[in-house]
């Protein structure tokens, strides 16, 4: 190489050195100078004050119909190049946390996704068993998308919010389209058309199924779409990993702090947004159909940062599951309403035969047809056993009640398929309910197809939860809730095969557009570290309090303290409620979580795997929030769905509701420890239905 061009090789390699130096020293200023103003604000929000409490339901104007088409419309976006550079935490990865996880990926955002379980299709979703709803007419039977609205809104007792259920059954016929592109094995006709069964609350056929094991399928299907974005990079997934807590940064959610189970490493995560898909709180009775995991961490962590609890008494109590059996119990299981559509419900007319058919003196295939009492079909004709859950749950008990249970306990009726195989023939009933019959074979031993089954009445789902907007964000900017973490769709009382509905709804079809509203408010700069000190104090809390657990070495363990709350709350909270036993178990409750505090033992260290450490922080979150649960029950002076106050009721002994003093949504705001919670009220007003009795007769 000549001298000349040698030298003005060196020339440019000095020159090309220069530039990056610069760009360098340049890159290092903007991030130290955004590392400051990070600190600065999140030093801010360390000593900054609770931001307002402020409830805005943000539905939009303009006819029922209308709405959602009108809003979407109207939603500011982020373009496809932008959805790049933001990071959507999801925590559950359930129907509704897989869906939305999968959905917000493929859309370009980057996502993390968070679950206790060992992969997210072991999620408590896999366990729903009858079907989903769908108002797409397949039978032309008379379904529509306002009739699958009405029976909801009716079903509900009129306790949910109008709009946001509406939107629900336009979006369910969009639901079975994505469900079966997916694979999703729904039943189907002779002829290849999907098939549909009834279900409670409906004179219509609209619940699509895959025998009894249409949440596995569906979650089956959620999770190979959460699948291929966890392969091409876009969700990162956290499996046994639990979030114990929400960072706030200037009263925005911006990441969350979690313990991985396993090793117990306490780590923090930063993002634009956080969705909270993580179930209901139905553990807190104890004995629920839920898996045992589930639980109300991370709601009511939400809670305890300024995120408003609504209607926290609304719980759903379902009628047809396996009778308890004995104090070794730790959980309940549920036989599908779908049974009812063949299944007859009865009991004996006369006590003096119950009381027979316990002893073991008479088997209930020897009791003639007239001196069976088939108490739905008597009092329901137009509904028969079809009637809402709450509604067969209140009558299942009141005839126990009364001395005419037909299991040992006394608490337990009969679901007879006698003349639905007698009808259809066994091998009928077999096809639609094989898997059911089977699993109730093993756990009582008693063949159904010979033997009516017996059920009763056990802890299933809860309509409450985070409030929040039309847009499914709650009162704390960046906080997203959906499935059955928020309140919105159900009201007082779910009607069956509509949980589904729910999760896959607010997952595929609803956070997707509105989650984007909030990003494009807030822009692509507004996440801050995760060395961020909003991040280290709420991590020093979360190290703190498990210190605190793993500290007190008492005598009794997490599971003592859980089976006791959840007697309190079963009996003074439960299928029914009264202010004597109300104002009771808020005065116990207090005491049994001093108690915690002082005499828990928790065996091991917080460095490894320890299931005792985690099922304590699930107990101590349930002892605060089952009070909060009495209080909203205490409040709420008339009898509505699964809510029923004993001193408000019809003379037939129905619910009895007060629109006029009562007619909102609870809203609880946080008021911080040993403080009673200060009520907020969202007005609930109808524009396309009319409220009245409920009437299933």
């Amino acid at each position: 190489m000549c001298r000349c061009r040698w030298l003005s090789y060196l020339d440019s390699l000095n020159k090309m050195a220069a530039k990056k130096k610069t760009t360098a020293a340049k890159a290092k200023a903007a991030k130290k100078t955004t590392t400051q103003k990070t600190t600065q604000r999140a030093a801010k929000k360390v000593s900054q004050k609770k931001v307002p409490f402020k409830l805005d339901s943000a539905i939009p104007a303009g006819a029922m119909g209308e709405k959602w088409d009108k809003h979407r419309f109207n939603l500011k976006l982020v373009n496809p190049a932008n959805k790049r550079k933001y990071e959507v935490i999801v925590v559950g990865s359930g129907l509704a946390g897989a869906s939305a996880a999968a959905t917000l990926a493929e859309l370009g955002y980057n996502v993390k996704c968070f679950c206790y379980q060992d992969s997210p299709r072991r999620a408590h979703s896999i366990a729903a068993q009858g079907g989903i709803n769908a108002a797409k007419n397949y039978q032309n039977d008379g379904d529509s998308v306002f009739r699958l609205f009405h029976d909801t809104v009716k079903g509900g007792d009129y306790r949910s919010r109008e709009a946001n259920v509406y939107r629900l059954a336009q979006v369910s016929v969009d639901i079975i389209d994505q469900c079966a592109a997916q694979g999703v094995p729904f039943a189907r006709e002779y002829g290849g058309l999907l098939a549909n069964r009834s279900f409670g609350g409906a004179q219509v056929s609209r619940t699509f199924y895959a025998r009894g094991q249409t949440g596995q399928q569906l979650l089956l299907g959620a999770y190979s779409s959460l699948n291929r974005q966890i392969g091409l990079g876009k969700v990162k997934m956290h499996t046994r990993t639990e979030m114990l807590d929400v960072v706030l940064v200037d009263g925005h959610a911006k990441g969350i702090v979690v313990r991985d189970m396993v090793t117990g490493k306490i780590s923090r995560h930063s993002a634009h947004a956080v969705v909270l898909a993580t179930g209901g709180y139905g553990n807190v009775y104890f004995l629920s159909t839920n898996a045992m995991g589930c639980n109300v961490t991370a709601t009511y962590r939400a809670y305890k940062r300024g995120a408003a609890f609504s209607n926290p008494c609304f719980t759903q109590i379902h009628p047809t599951c396996i009778p308890v059996s004995g104090d070794h119990q730790s959980k309940l299981t549920l036989m599908s309403e779908s049974l009812r559509n063949d299944g007859r419900v009865w009991v004996p007319k006369d006590k003096k035969i119950a009381a027979k058919i316990r002893s073991g003196e008479l088997n209930p295939n020897d009791i003639d047809d007239k001196d069976r009492d088939y108490f739905l079909e008597r009092k329901y004709p137009s509904f028969g056993n079809l009637v809402p859950r709450d509604v067969a749950s209140r009558n299942a008990k009141e005839v126990c009640d009364e001395g005419r249970g037909v299991v040992a306990s006394g608490l337990g009726v009969y679901l007879d398929f006698a003349d639905a195989i007698e009808r259809m023939g066994e091998n009928t009933v077999r096809e639609r309910y094989g898997n059911l019959f089977n699993m109730y074979e093993k756990i009582t031993g008693s063949n159904a197809y010979k033997n009516p089954m017996t059920i009763y009445p056990a802890v299933h789902y809860t309509m409450g939860g985070l409030w929040v907007d039309y847009n499914l964000m709650s009162n704390l900017p960046g906080l997203f809730a959906i499935g059955e973490a928020n309140f919105s769709d159900h009201g007082a009382n779910r009607l069956g095969a509509s949980a589904l509905m729910q999760g896959l709804a607010d997952g595929y079809f609803v956070l997707p557009y509105t989650i984007g509203q909030y990003l494009a408010n807030v822009g692509i700069d507004d996440r801050p570290n995760d060395d961020d000190p909003a991040f280290s104090a709420v991590q020093q809390e979360v190290e703190t309090r498990i210190n605190n657990l793993l500290s007190i070495n008492g005598d009794r363990t997490p599971t003592s303290f859980h089976r006791e709350l959840g007697k309190i709350i079963w009996d003074n909270c439960g299928m029914s409620r009264n202010k004597e036993g109300l104002e009771e178990a808020i005065q116990i409750i207090p005491k049994l979580r001093k108690e915690f505090w002082q005499n828990l033992s928790v065996p091991g260290e917080n460095a490894a795997l320890n299931q005792s450490l985690e099922h304590a922080g699930r107990v101590a979150d349930f002892l605060e929030f089952g009070e909060l649960m009495c209080r909203d029950a205490l409040q709420r002076e008339e009898s509505c769905g699964g809510h029923f106050r004993e001193e408000h009721q019809t003379p037939e002994g129905e619910a009895k509701r007060n629109d006029a003093k009562f007619s909102f949504v609870s809203a609880w705001e946080y008021q911080g420890e040993n403080k009673a919670p200060k009520l907020h009220k969202e007005t609930l007003a109808y524009e396309e239905v009319k409220m009245t009795q409920r009437s299933y007769k």
